[in-house]
Order: structure tokens, then sequence, then C-alpha cells
């Protein structure tokens, strides 16, 4: 009998960025303000990609309530 079970494999930052088609520092800012599922080992961020899909879904990545950096005060 074979083991059905399956384990995902953990992924880097690098992998999450080609996967999302976001830039390093959009990451870096999603896991420190907005709570990105993201694990450190050692210096190195490893990621689940299923609980990246969730994160997203719940919409963790959403612009809705985040404040423009380019709507500043035109005067």
């Amino acid at each position: 009998m074979s083991d059905q079970l399956q384990v995902e494999k953990w992924v880097t930052l690098k992998d999450v960025q080609a996967y999302l088609g976001v830039g390093r520092e959009t990451i870096l800012q999603w896991i420190s303000k907005r709570n990105m599922p993201a694990y450190k080992v050692g210096r190195l961020w490893k990621f689940k990609l299923s609980e990246v899909d969730d994160w997203i879904r719940s919409g963790g990545a959403s612009d809705d309530n985040a404040p423009e950096k380019d709507e500043q005060d035109a005067e």
C-alpha cells in the first residue's frame, strides 16, 4: 500500500513573487502589515501556497482600505 498523504512543499519568497506577479517589497509589506502567512526559517521566508491562496481569497491583499501613497496633498 502506498501512502496517499501528500505533504505540501514549502516555497521561497522568490517563488511567491513569481506565483503572484508582485515584487519582493510588496510581499514583505504584506507580511509585516497585513498578516500574510509566512514563516521565518533562519534568515529566509518560507510559505505554503495553499495558505497564501486562502489569505488572498479572504481579502488579505486587497487595497480597498489602504490609503494610496500617490494621493498626497496637492498644495
